[in-house]
């Protein structure tokens, strides 16, 4: 009986402590003075707040460069048409380089305590795709940060190519139409979706928890839908405002 009320006690601090984790969307960028979303500005800002996580975009060039951009086309450039040579020549808003894969995850590096959250973003076909998504993971694993980085995508057949490449890697599928039983049935560990998702199916959270699925919601920018969630248990929160979210 001892025993027992011990192990109750113990059950009831791991689950005082446990907390929705957040992590910044495209980085801390809504910042004074503002940065731009995707920028190692953002990453360093994020870095700078002590929390879970920041997550970015990674596309590829016309000729096979791997860059952080969220959108299609850099300036009027539609990014997986076009060099890298002609995209580095138009700086981000903040004046900086257009980023790489290559810069970003050397700045990741530089504090090992936050989880690089890498979004992998569909391509035209699945030949693209299975390219894509082979050079981001050599690259990872080349510069030993395998540990540190968690894989997203909307895309099922990247997700699943991640984890055939590297079955250790944690990955969450985003687009939203998958069942928890279906994740797990993917063989994925966890469902990244937005909001709107769960609060449309209201026990998938708790479904998801007890199939040993990471669950995670983006983009909440509002602190009541964000105290909702974590009322329900949720495991992660994708936000542009991780400053505010994180109190």
């Amino acid at each position: 009986m001892k025993n027992f009320i011990l192990g109750l006690a113990v059950l009831s601090t791991v689950v005082m402590k446990a907390q929705t984790r957040i992590i910044a969307h495209r980085g801390y960028w809504q910042t004074q003075p503002p940065t731009t979303e995707n920028s190692l500005k953002s990453l360093e800002n994020a870095q700078q707040l002590k929390i879970y996580g920041s997550e970015f975009d990674v596309r590829m060039t016309k000729d096979g460069v791997l860059v952080i951009n969220h959108d299609e086309h850099h300036a009027k450039m539609e990014i997986s048409e076009t060099d890298f040579k002609e995209l580095e020549k138009v700086k981000l808003s903040n004046g900086e380089d257009f980023p790489t894969l290559k810069d970003y995850l050397k700045q990741g590096k530089k504090d090992k305590t936050l989880k690089l959250i890498v979004e992998i973003k569909p391509d035209k076909t699945k030949e693209k795709e299975d390219e894509l998504t082979a050079k981001t993971i050599k690259m990872i694993k080349d510069m030993k940060l395998g540990s540190q980085c968690e894989f997203i995508s909307f895309s099922l057949n990247i997700c699943k190519e991640i984890k055939k490449l590297e079955p250790s890697f944690k990955v969450q599928y985003l687009k939203g139409e998958l069942s928890p039983q279906q994740i797990k049935d993917e063989g994925l560990d966890g469902l990244d979706y937005h909001y709107s998702i769960f609060q449309k199916n209201p026990t998938w959270i708790a479904d998801a928890k007890a199939l040993g699925l990471i669950t995670n919601a983006w983009t909440v920018n509002d602190i009541v839908i964000a105290d909702e969630l974590k009322k329900q248990g949720i495991g992660f929160i994708t936000t542009n405002i991780p400053d505010q979210l994180k109190k």
